[in-house]
């Protein structure tokens, strides 16, 4: 998993509420189990008509919203199913850092084990923050994870919360199976002790 630290970028404002997770990949796009190639298909609804052509007045269908890392939207943002596949797509269209007043429970924990950092702002904030990436290339925002800070292209700092142990999961591109491979030298210990003790059971080496 890539490690988040600071993110300079064109954020896209989405101002829309309750932004569920069929929104952000529809469901016959899960056939897949491959965390890549859900990109094109992001907000696939909203992004295209009927006939698969681009809708010209979606955000992310103008420049220079094509290119954004960041996402700026309303409240209970991934709500609905708990697909994974919903960050994935995000992640693969190139969205790292989403910002919002709150997220939907399961889609908030699953941003954190695919590298992306949700943060959580007032909606006041949020609307400012919108304002901003209205105004397009020249007014990138940053995210410093490190310092917890989001910077305004006016300079402002405006601090967010985050989890103490997700923050350093995510310093360290670290996710669920990097979490365990830290552990490795004890693991592999203790499968050496098993196969001295234990020599009938089948035993599976950690490469």
């Amino acid at each position: 998993m890539e490690a988040f630290t600071e993110l300079t970028a064109v954020a896209a404002p989405l101002p829309m509420a309750n932004v569920d997770t069929d929104k952000i990949i529809p469901a016959r796009f899960l056939k897949t189990i491959k965390r890549t190639g859900l990109g094109v298909h992001l907000f696939d609804t909203l992004r295209y008509d009927e006939m698969g052509e681009e809708r010209p007045d979606f955000v992310l269908n103008r420049e220079p919203y094509r290119n954004a890392q960041i996402l700026i939207a309303h409240e209970n943002f991934g709500c609905g199913s708990s697909r994974e596949h919903a960050p994935w797509a995000l992640l693969d269209f190139g969205i790292r850092c989403v910002i919002a007043p709150d997220f939907a429970d399961i889609f908030h924990n699953n941003t954190f084990k695919n590298g992306i950092l949700p943060i959580r702002l007032p909606r006041e904030i949020c609307d400012q923050l919108m304002a901003d990436a209205a105004m397009g290339e020249n007014a990138r925002i940053t995210v410093d994870l490190a310092e917890q800070v989001v910077v305004r292209p006016n300079g402002e700092r405006i601090h967010f919360e985050i989890d103490p142990f997700r923050k350093h999961l995510l310093l360290n591109g670290l996710d669920d199976i990097g979490q365990t491979m830290q552990h490795k030298a004890s693991i592999d210990r203790y499968e050496a002790t098993q196969r001295d003790e234990k020599s009938w059971m089948p035993h599976i080496a950690i490469a």
